[in-house]
């Protein structure tokens, strides 16, 4: 299984960053997790390109994770790509819904269809998952993907806690939310310290930090410095365009 970091970053733009977006690729199987701002175009300088991508798979509702969502499925209908599958939580199909009555002149223009899943196991696009409910502004899930040589789990948006740590203990690649150093004051999202604390104990075969906003820039190091003192694993910043085969 191969993951692609399309976007890495967070709300907060940064040139170098786009918004929420992970592309799993396996054979010919294909998934897209969140669709923020930017992932659009980052798709498309992909193998697959946008019009080889039929299904997304979102985490939860916040702006910057599905900003883009609209625009991939015009794309795809312009290219006569056919239709696209959108899976995600609790409130998936009203949000859809809602962006076609926004833009209802494609409306019964594209085929759309829409699955709502919780946190238990399911199958999208080929791939066995388990999802596990987050802790964030909004419902949530963090997903866990069945991999040929070891698990992939994302976090999605979250604060760092004992439960999500141990839904992806054992995984050869954790993607975690690590939004701001440690002199932010902030909830539902994770600092260094936090998250250290929460992965203490717990055994994975990397973790990548991503959702960055603009507060981390020039502070990887003191960050990654901070996680070390409390999680002795190998830990690194993802960045758009990484590719990891797990």
């Amino acid at each position: 299984m191969r993951l692609t970091f399309l976007g890495t970053g967070s709300a907060m733009a940064l040139p170098d960053r786009a918004q929420t977006g992970l592309l799993l690729e396996r054979d010919d199987r294909r998934v897209l997790v969140d669709c923020g701002a930017g992932v659009l175009h980052r798709l498309a300088a992909t193998d697959p390109g946008y019009e080889g991508v039929s299904t997304v798979l979102l985490t939860h509702h916040h702006l910057d994770h599905v900003s883009d969502l609209l625009a991939l499925v015009k794309a795809r209908w312009l290219a006569g790509a056919g239709g696209i599958e959108v899976v995600g939580p609790d409130g998936t199909k009203a949000l859809v819904d809602d962006l076609f009555d926004a833009f209802d002149y494609l409306d019964g223009r594209v085929d759309v269809r829409v699955r709502e899943v919780g946190a238990h196991d399911f199958s999208v696009a080929g791939f066995d998952v388990s999802a596990h409910e987050t802790r964030h502004s909004v419902d949530g899930l963090a997903y866990r993907f069945d991999g040929d040589e070891g698990d992939l789990t994302i976090s999605s948006d979250t604060e760092a806690f004992e439960g999500l740590a141990a839904f992806a203990d054992g995984s050869a690649v954790f993607v975690h939310d690590c939004s701001f150093p440690d002199d932010v004051d902030v909830s539902n999202h994770p600092t260094p310290a936090k998250l250290g604390d929460a992965l203490a104990g717990h055994d994975y075969g990397r973790v990548y930090l991503t959702h960055l906003y603009p507060h981390t820039e020039g502070r990887h190091e003191e960050m990654l410095d901070s996680l070390a003192r409390r999680y002795d694993g190998d830990v690194r910043f993802a960045r758009d365009g990484l590719r990891v085969e797990c």
